[in-house]
C-alpha cells in the first residue's frame, strides 16, 4: 500500500521545494521506494530552447529521481502567476479528474509519494465557470498536510493562521516545518517554541539555508505519511 503527503506553505517564495526536494531525499538515501509529484505548476523556465518546470527539475535532481521532469507534473504553463490565471492566459483549465488521475498512477509507482503544492495553501487552481481550490485537490487524493513555514519575524502569525484555515477545511496537518532556521537565532528558537505553544503541534524539523539533508528520523518521517487508494 502507498502512502502519501502533501506538502504547502504559509506563502510563496517560503521553500517549498526546497524542503520538498530534502525529504523525498532523506527517504530515498535510506533505501526507501520515494517519488514525488506537483499537480500544477506556473512560471516554467525556459532552459536550451525548451520549456522546464523548474520545481520539479529541481526536486528530481536533489533527490535523484531519474526521470523526465516534465513528467512529475499534470499542468505545466509558462506564465509566472498564479495557476488559475495562467491557466485563464494559456487556455489550459485545470481538471480535478486529470490530477486525481496521475496522483493514482504515481502511487502505484512509489510506497512514499510527496505531493508539493502551489504556492500557498489559499491558491485558487481554477476561478472560472468552476471554482477549483488547492484545498479541493487535497480533500480529493485524501492526504494529510505538512505546512513549511518561515522561521523569521511573522513567523508566528502566518504559520497560526494557515494552520487554522487548513483545518477550518477539514484537512489534518501533521505538523510544520521551519525554514531558514538559524539556530543561533534568539528569535528563531523562541517563534519555533510560541508556534508549538499555540498550535498544539510539533515543529518536526527546522532546516537552515543550503543544508545538504533534513535532520528527522527516517522511522518519524515515514509515521507522517497516510495510507492512499
Amino acid at each position: 500500500m502507498s502512502k502519501g503527503i502533501f506538502i504547502t506553505a504559509t506563502g510563496t517564495d517560503i521553500g517549498k521545494t526546497y524542503i520538498t526536494a530534502l525529504l523525498v531525499k532523506k527517504l530515498r538515501d535510506d533505501g526507501l521506494n520515494a517519488g514525488y509529484y506537483k499537480p500544477a505548476l506556473s512560471g516554467a523556465e525556459h532552459i536550451n530552447g525548451e520549456w522546464v518546470p523548474g520545481d520539479c527539475s529541481y526536486v528530481a535532481k536533489t533527490a535523484g529521481l531519474e526521470v523526465p521532469a516534465r513528467s512529475l507534473t499534470s499542468y505545466m504553463y509558462r506564465t509566472a502567476v498564479s495557476p488559475h490565471l495562467a491557466a485563464q492566459i494559456e487556455q489550459h483549465p485545470i481538471e480535478s479528474g486529470v490530477i486525481l488521475a496521475d496522483f493514482i498512477r504515481f502511487t502505484k509507482m512509489y510506497d512514499y509519494l510527496t505531493v508539493e503544492g502551489c504556492g500557498g495553501i489559499v491558491c485558487p487552481l481554477r476561478l472560472d465557470d468552476k471554482l477549483l481550490m488547492q484545498t479541493d485537490i487535497i480533500k480529493l487524493l485524501q492526504l494529510d498536510v505538512l505546512i513549511v513555514a518561515p522561521s523569521g519575524l511573522g513567523s508566528i502569525n502566518s504559520t497560526v493562521v494557515t494552520v487554522h484555515y487548513a483545518q477550518s477545511q477539514g484537512l489534518t496537518v501533521k505538523g510544520i516545518i521551519l525554514n531558514h532556521f538559524d539556530t543561533a537565532s534568539y528569535l528563531h528558537r523562541d517563534n519555533k517554541a510560541c508556534i508549538e505553544r499555540l498550535l498544539k503541534l510539533p515543529v518536526i524539523a527546522c532546516v537552515g539555508d543550503h543544508a545538504g539533508n533534513v535532520t528527522l528520523d527516517t522511522a518519524a518521517l515515514c509515521g507522517l505519511y497516510k495510507e492512499v487508494f
